[in-house]
Parts: C-alpha cells; sequence; structure tokens
C-alpha cells in the first residue's frame, strides 16, 4: 500500500503555540516569484508545500527540559526527510525554506544557510531558484547581495549568508549553519558524497535549533548513503522506529501497488491536487512504461517514488522481445544473401563466450532489423560454465547454438575463418569490433580485405547503439529467431544511465554474459547507420521515358 504522511491532508491542526508557523506562511505568501504568470506574479504555496512549512517552523516545544537542552520555542524537529516524485515542485519548496531562513521572520541573526548537491549543475539548481526570487523582488534585491561565482546570497542586515555547495565535505568544516538542505541524495557518490555528508552533520550540533532537511527523489540499490537515510525515515514514518526529533514526509508508492492506477498517481503526487505534475504527462509516460522494462523502472522511480531494488534497471520487457522469436524460413535465409549485411563482433578475452551476431534491414518491414548469432565456448571450459553460469552450455552446444572451439581459449583462427565464411555467403558491408580485445584479430582480416570497423565501447557510440537496438525491439521491429543463447545474453543486460539520461548497455554485478547483445547492438547500429534505400532504377516496372513525357 503506498506510503504517505496522513498528517498533509487529514485536515488536523499542526500546532503553532507561538505563531512561528503562521508568520513563515504570510512572510511567504508576500513575497513574488517571477515564475507564476498571474497579475502580480504572487509566491503561492500548495496545500502540501503549506503544511509541511507549518509544523518545521511552527511546531515547538512549549517547556523546557533541562535534561534534553530543550528550552520553550525550540523546533521539535531538527531533522526532516522530503521524499517525493518529480514534479512535486521540491525545489520551490526547499528554496521557500531557504529564504525563511535568510531573511524568514524567524531567521537566527549571524546564521548560515547552507544547500548541498552531489553535483555542481544540481547545487547550482536550488540556488538559482532562491536567486531568482531574490533578483525579481526589490524589496529583497535592495537589501540582499548575490554573488553568482561562489553562489552565495547575503543579507547584511542579520548578517545571514545562504551558500549552495557540492560534494566537497572538507570544505565546509567550521560553518555554523541554522539550516542544511540535501538535495537529491540519491545522486550522491562515493567517497566524495560522504564525506560531505558527514560535515554537514557534524554541523548540526554547533548551534541551537539547526534544521537538517533531506529533499530528494527514489533512487537504487540498496548500498549507499541515499538508502540508509530512505530506509530511516520511511522506518519513522511508519511507526517502526520512533524519533520525536525526526520528521518523514514521504510519498512513494508500494512495490504491489498497481503502477498503472491514475488515482494512485494523484495519491503519492501531492502536487496533482494543484494542477502539477501533470497528469497527462503521466498517460503519456505510461504508454513507454508498458511496453520497455527499462522505461516502467524510470515511471516507477520518477514519477512514482519507488526506491528500486537494483542501481540498474533491465534493457527490456523480455516479453516485447519474444515476439520476434518466430523461427526463420529457408526462403527468408536465401533472401538475405543478397540484401547488405553488417556484423557485430563481442570476442571474450580467454575462455569466455564469444559471440558474432549479423543484422540486416528486414525486407518485409521498413523499419525492422532480423539478426542471427553465433556463439563459441573453449571446449574445455563448458563443464565450468555450465556451474558458474547456471545454464546448459552443454546441451546448448549438443543443439548447435554454440560451438565448443577444442582447448582451454577460444581459438581466434576460428573466429576469423567464420568471418571469412560470413563475408562469402553474406554482403557483409562492415565487420564491427570492440578493439580492446579484437584489435589484432581484426588488424589482420583488414589486411586481407574484409571491411573492419572498430567500434569502441564508450558512451559516444554504444549509448546510441543500445538506444537504436531498445527502439527497434521495443516497436516490435526486432526479429530474432528465438535463438535461447541470445535470449539470456539480453536478459542479463541492465541499463546504466549517465546525467545526460543517456543509456548503455551493462551487465551490473553479475558475471552473467551479455556477448550477444552487445554484439547485436554493434551489427543493428551500423545497419541503422547504413540504410540502403531502395534504387527505382532496379524495379521491374521502371520506364525511364515517363520521366521525360
Amino acid at each position: 500500500m503506498a506510503t504517505i504522511p496522513a498528517w498533509i491532508f487529514d485536515g488536523s491542526p499542526i500546532p503553532d503555540p507561538f505563531g512561528h508557523g503562521e508568520r513563515a506562511i504570510q512572510f511567504l505568501r508576500a513575497m513574488k516569484h517571477p515564475k507564476n504568470s498571474a497579475p502580480g506574479h504572487p509566491f503561492e504555496l500548495s496545500l502540501f508545500q503549506e503544511r509541511v512549512i507549518r509544523r518545521l517552523e511552527g511546531d515547538r516545544h512549549t517547556v523546557d527540559d533541562p535534561d534534553l537542552g530543550i528550552r520553550a520555542g525550540d523546533r521539535k524537529f531538527r531533522r526532516a526527510f522530503l521524499g517525493l516524485p518529480r514534479g512535486n515542485r521540491k525545489t520551490a519548496l526547499c528554496g521557500a525554506l531557504a529564504l525563511l531562513a535568510l531573511r524568514g521572520p524567524n531567521r537566527t541573526p549571524g546564521s548560515v544557510v547552507v544547500s548541498a548537491a552531489g553535483a555542481v549543475e544540481q547545487a547550482r539548481e536550488l540556488f538559482n531558484e532562491v536567486k531568482l526570487i531574490v533578483e525579481h523582488d526589490p524589496r529583497l534585491g535592495r537589501h540582499m547581495r548575490v554573488k553568482t561565482t561562489n553562489a552565495s546570497i547575503t543579507y547584511p542586515k542579520a548578517s545571514t549568508t545562504y551558500r549552495a555547495v557540492s560534494a566537497n565535505g572538507r570544505v565546509q568544516h567550521g560553518k555554523t549553519p541554522s539550516l542544511i538542505i540535501a538535495d537529491e541524495l540519491h545522486i550522491w557518490k562515493g567517497t566524495a558524497g560522504r564525506e560531505l555528508w558527514d560535515s554537514l552533520r557534524s554541523a548540526t550540533s554547533k548551534i541551537k535549533n539547526t534544521v537538517f532537511v533531506v529533499a530528494t527523489t527514489a533512487g537504487a540499490g540498496q548500498e549507499n548513503l541515499a538508502y540508509e537515510q530512505w530506509d530511516y525515515a520511511l522506518k519513522v514514518q511508519r511507526g517502526e522506529i520512533i524519533d520525536p526529533s525526526f520528521l518523514p514526509i514521504i510519498f512513494a508508492a508500494d512495490k504491489d501497488d498497481d503502477w498503472r492506477d491514475p488515482e494512485l498517481w494523484k495519491l503519492v503526487n501531492p502536487g496533482m491536487r494543484d494542477g502539477y505534475p501533470d497528469i497527462g504527462g503521466f498517460h503519456a509516460d505510461l504508454a513507454l512504461a508498458e511496453r520497455s522494462a527499462s522505461d516502467r523502472t524510470r515511471f516507477q522511480q520518477y514519477n512514482l517514488n519507488m526506491w528500486q531494488e537494483e542501481s540498474t534497471s533491465p534493457f527490456v520487457d523480455m516479453k516485447v522481445y519474444d515476439e520476434g522469436a518466430a523461427a526463420f524460413d529457408a526462403e527468408l535465409l536465401e533472401r538475405l544473401k543478397g540484401e547488405p549485411c553488417y556484423v557485430g563482433v563481442d570476442l571474450s578475452i580467454s575462455d569466455d563466450l564469444t559471440a558474432i551476431v549479423a543484422a540486416w534491414r528486414d525486407p518485409d518491414d521498413e523499419e525492422g532489423f532480423i539478426v542471427r548469432p553465433w556463439f563459441f565456448l573453449p571446449e574445455e571450459t563448458i563443464e565450468k560454465h555450465d556451474k558458474s553460469d547456471g545454464v546448459p552450455y552443454g546441451a546448448w552446444v549438443k543443439d548447435g547454438l554454440v560451438e565448443a572451439i577444442p582447448g582451454p581459449v577460444v581459438d581466434q583462427k576460428r573466429i576469423a575463418e567464420v568471418l571469412r565464411e560470413l563475408c562469402e555467403t553474406y554482403a557483409v558491408q562492415e565487420i564491427a569490433y570492440d578493439p580492446a580485445r579484437a584489435s589484432l584479430l581484426m588488424t589482420a582480416l583488414g589486411e586481407e580485405g574484409l571491411p573492419v570497423l572498430r567500434f569502441d565501447q564508450s558512451w559516444r557510440l554504444m549509448a546510441p547503439a543500445a538506444d537504436a537496438l531498445k527502439r527497434a525491439i521495443v516497436g516490435r521491429h526486432f526479429r530474432h529467431g528465438g535463438n535461447a543463447v541470445l535470449r539470456w545474453n539480453f536478459e542479463n543486460v541492465v541499463v546504466v544511465r549517465d546525467r545526460n539520461d543517456n543509456i548503455a548497455m551493462h551487465k551490473g554485478k553479475s558475471k552473467k554474459r551479455i556477448d550477444g547483445a552487445v554484439a547485436a547492438a554493434m551489427a543493428v547500429a551500423r545497419a541503422a547507420a547504413n540504410e540502403v534505400t531502395s534504387n527505382p532504377l532496379n524495379s521491374p516496372d521502371c520506364d525511364p521515358a515517363s520521366w521525360f513525357a
């Protein structure tokens, strides 16, 4: 069942014994926001944003407790965790919190407000939100100083400063922040991210009433800093852990929820009550998610805030992949001999699986591709790989799906023979190969006159290749004949993405083989890049004389 903080929309009163919450709301409502197209550009707060601010700013201790170092008026919540799906204006909410701490009625004179992110671009995003508000409201701008070079804003009258930083924990020691915002924790990576986190956490005890807010969308994997904090916040929200000083605010669908249900979308996207994110966009994303496993993972993670168990996602839905499994008949195989052919080679290091995949434009589908694979494994390693990979290599050899090459390692002479045979049988235009493993072999074949093509396994080349292959499969324009080994390779592929959302094929932490899928990506990419259009002169109905009639 979906996880949401019930108090956000249940209409229950939020304690505000000293009026801090009301003053904070009135301050923000008096501000302007240039992104709001309404007359006067008012700073509008949706219901859930207002409730969050009232809880953080207004809910205070009403009696002293010397044993705990608490005085009446102190904040109840020293830490908060804001887990929202994308598109729910998390940045605007965090900008409001930063502005309150910097210039608002409850500010602490002489304090520092810090927003931190794992990358410079992300850190600048929140800084630019606050900068935009300050610079477009003369009541703020004439009293505050904005420095874009070091991403800082100061309010000299109260000696308060706001600074945006990225993953460099060492520079944060010595700060005395009144508010810390850790933005998009799920992309804080490695040692630098952990050091930044540790230095900021250590700063929270320096002055009274410092608030540490984590604001993030769901991530993936469990061996990381973000999951540690997410899991703790979720347990507090569910009542499994009692922590009175911690405020969890997580809107997330559960793995057993029907992720296709628009009512679920509205439930876990609190901004939808006010028209954002756009539900029409969700329906468009759903169409992709129903056809592609990786798009489904993205939909669940970013649109529904579902934490993903693995740090990577499947390449394609294998049910969709299996739609191209019809066996090739003799007539088709004969026709392919005259069609331009593109070959991808993923050569093993020594004793692993080697794959050769040929690709053609489908003569019966102008958007389609046909692929045929050949697999090779050293004969002496079959039994070992049967156990380590958990697949029936022995049976595959008997069925002719894998060729067992005599010896303990792949004999490259046999691979060369197969490539020569392919060039004799088919109209091979290119043989794409990974230079890290096959340079010597391919250089020799190139000197023989075979059309070898270096295909580096870099993001620059492999991201477009993976994208072309995925589009063909998802679009039902990919015929593979149901080869069991190739299917297993595709099943093992997971998707990794760079920060520009480019995809690449990877086997993650698994040791399972993806050689055939990688070879197919190279072959299909080259076939797509070298599409040969039909020549009208070859048509039996062509009458050149008619062109001049």
